[in-house]
């Protein structure tokens, strides 16, 4: 039988791609002490990578695909087939930015200003060429972690990922820059596309795991609605396409059914019922694939 070699993020990302995998109906079931999970599928096989190497993995053919930060991809400079991005992370939807930053009792308030001092930073090749960019020659020190610690003593500033900054300033760290947004992307193997299976299988793939980021932050909605109602109600629909629209035993009654943004749905179902809709029923989704 032939198998779809894939690789999937070990650590922070771990839990959030297994999740995503599961929406787009794949149940993955990792072994803590284990790098090779199973995966319902028989034709994938599964296995897990740091994501600062996976990259690299991918481009040298130990695995067809792999799922890994824009970051990483970058700092290992891959010669890699990007299918898609996957935007989602281990606490929001937010990018991961990697963020120039500095103790807030420095003096330091641009790239500028570093000339000369010590930067410290996981994203060594990033970082420096960043730097050339902006024309500072200043020292780049590879960290072995706890980064955000190192300012003001260790280090004159770091470059750190962050999501939302709120461990940044917890570490009482001020951000003077932007040098690289990542989001996940899924990476293929420059000969394995060329195989026409495992082609087909990586866009059945992708075409799923779409779907379910899609459908993260959208919900389903069903309802009743008598006819002398209908266009009141649509009219407060705020539907993809336009809503389904079916009739029910009761001529004078219709099934409405659509999907819509999670974030107003709150403010919405109160508007509806009193637009004359009843039997409201809110759903969650898997996949949305357009």
């Amino acid at each position: 039988m032939k198998t779809l070699k894939i690789a999937l993020p070990k650590g922070s990302l771990e839990e959030a791609t297994c999740n995503l995998f599961k929406r787009a109906g794949f149940i993955i079931s990792v072994n803590p002490r284990s790098y090779i999970p199973s995966v319902n599928d028989p034709e994938i096989e599964v296995i897990l990578f740091r994501p600062q190497e996976m990259s690299r993995y991918v481009e040298d053919g130990i695995v067809d695909c792999g799922l890994t930060g824009h970051d990483w991809i970058v700092e290992n400079d891959s010669k890699v087939v990007e299918l898609c991005e996957l935007q989602y992370s281990k606490r929001t939807s937010n990018p991961v930015r990697w963020v120039l930053a500095v103790h807030e009792s420095s003096p330091f308030k641009t790239v500028k200003d570093l000339k000369g001092k010590k930067i410290v930073t996981e994203l060594v090749g990033v970082t420096k060429r960043y730097l050339k960019k902006n024309k500072v020659d200043a020292e780049v020190e590879f960290s072995w972690g706890a980064t955000e610690a190192k300012p003001p003593r260790l280090a004159d500033a770091i470059v750190e990922a962050t999501e939302t900054g709120s461990s940044l300033r917890a570490n009482k760290l001020k951000i003077i820059d932007t040098v690289i947004v990542s989001i996940p992307k899924f990476i293929a193997n420059k000969k394995s596309v060329q195989d026409p299976w495992k082609k087909h299988k990586m866009d059945s793939l992708v075409m799923l795991l779409e779907g379910a980021i899609r459908a993260q932050e959208k919900v389903g909605l069903k309802m009743n609605v008598e006819k002398k109602n209908l266009q009141k109600v649509l009219g407060l629909l705020p539907a993809m396409k336009k809503p389904t629209i079916a009739n029910l035993t009761d001529k004078n009654w219709l099934d409405v059914e659509t999907i819509i943004d999670e974030s107003v749905v709150r403010e919405l179902i109160p508007q509806l019922k009193k637009a004359g809709a009843s039997g409201i029923i809110e759903y969650p989704l898997n996949k949305v694939i357009p």
